[in-house]
């Protein structure tokens, strides 16, 4: 998280030239300046301008919203304080500003009771949700298995990726993927800039695209038997996308549209960075997801409302229940742990709330028995952030509604 001089300095020129709204659309991905900056996109002092412009340095995939948005109704409530962050009180405003918010979404029966937009954000901003972006794929393999293009997720992960034969992936089911228990050797360390497995792959596939996540995926080793130990991944969820993309024979970003963007009457197009220029790249499934702050609030009713968006059934019930009701075993996911995990959703140990969550403290909050859901957008120093504060501030703001 310590970038280079140099380093910092392209990203700084790449930022400031997102000012000029003449800005042509680059084609040249592989170019020194925009590899040079994707590099150095966790710059601390530029993030919050990143996370809201990732268009500008990714190579993407439109996600096509439809022309009949669902409307949410708006009755704008006080959240009273305080706020507890690191041991002090704080009201409203400053725990925003001390947890480094861009933006913060309530709705409560339905209704919006808060909207704020920081740091330049807009309505129409779409910004980054890292690995919110599990969550939605999650979703979206619920709807190919409903219409019969996963079979059951009991299937092989080969039975659609021929390609994984050989690999950690030959003999692991749909479901063990989605649970996180694929018992492929990863090990999911936020140490950009090092020689961990995460940075090579960030920095071959992302940085500098020179492979896919799946082509890696393609050539992963087994570590433990599948299903029985929980190891976060975010090649899991590359595999759980590339998967998708055979099974429905179309491009991730393009089944997303059709399948839940449009029918949901979502406000905004949205988009996937990709991780790698067209025709080579996919869809960055595990952690490549940019909306607008009402879409994602959209997103989260349309589960709260057991799949139903904007007068329609778009996911079917019974995923919702299976993907965010947590199975014997899978909570917590470790002794000790606050946080379980189910189909790609982290569920809450205390209570039936259950949250998409991202680094940098990107979240999707739902409280079904409180009928509230929380999305803030942020842009913390670490990629980890601040996980724990904040989902206290969810649950204090759930009660006080």
């Amino acid at each position: 998280m310590n970038p280079t001089k140099p380093l910092a300095v392209a990203a700084l020129s790449c930022m400031l030239s997102l000012l000029s709204p003449a800005m042509a659309e680059p084609t040249d991905w592989t170019s020194d300046t925009l590899v040079s900056a994707r590099a150095s996109m966790f710059f601390p002092g530029l993030n919050y301008l990143t996370f809201q412009h990732m268009n500008k340095l990714f190579a993407t995939r439109t996600v096509a919203a439809g022309s009949q948005a669902w409307h949410l109704p708006s009755n704008a409530t006080a959240l009273n304080g305080p706020f507890q962050f690191e041991g002090e009180d704080y009201d409203l405003e400053a725990f925003l500003e001390k947890t480094r918010t861009n933006g913060l979404l309530v709705i409560k029966d339905g209704t919006i009771v808060h909207e704020q937009y920081r740091n330049s954000m807009t309505p129409a901003t779409r910004h980054t949700v890292f690995s919110v972006s599990k969550s939605i794929i999650a979703t979206l393999i619920g709807i190919a298995q409903s219409e019969g293009a996963i079979g059951s997720l009991d299937d092989k992960v080969t039975d659609y990726l021929p390609a994984m034969a050989g690999s950690g992936y030959d003999g692991v089911t749909i479901e063990q993927v989605l649970s996180m228990r694929s018992g492929v050797n990863w090990e999911e360390r936020y140490e950009f800039g090092s020689d961990t497995q995460l940075t090579e792959v960030h920095d071959n596939a992302l940085v500098a695209y020179n492979y896919r996540w799946c082509d890696y995926a393609e050539r992963s080793e087994p570590k433990v038997t599948p299903g029985e130990t929980f190891n976060y991944a975010t090649l899991d969820t590359s595999v759980l996308g590339c998967l998708l993309a055979a099974a429905t024979g179309t491009k991730v970003s393009e089944y997303m549209s059709e399948k839940l963007w449009q029918p949901a009457g979502m406000e905004h197009p949205a988009y996937w960075i990709m991780d790698g220029p067209e025709p080579v790249g996919d869809e960055f499934y595990g952690a490549g997801f940019n909306a607008t702050l009402r879409d994602l609030g959209r997103f989260g009713l349309m589960m709260l409302n057991d799949g139903q968006a904007n007068g329609r059934q778009v996911v079917p019930s019974d995923w919702v229940s299976a993907s965010t009701i947590p199975d014997a075993g899978y909570e917590p996911y470790e002794p000790g742990a606050s946080l379980g995990y189910q189909y790609q959703w982290w569920t809450l140990t205390d209570s039936d709330a259950y949250a998409a969550i991202g680094l940098f403290n990107q979240f999707i909050y739902i409280d079904p028995e409180r009928d509230v859901v929380i999305v803030k957008l942020s842009y913390s120093t670490d990629p980890l952030g601040w996980e724990e504060p904040n989902i206290n501030f969810f649950k204090a703001v759930a009660e006080q509604l």
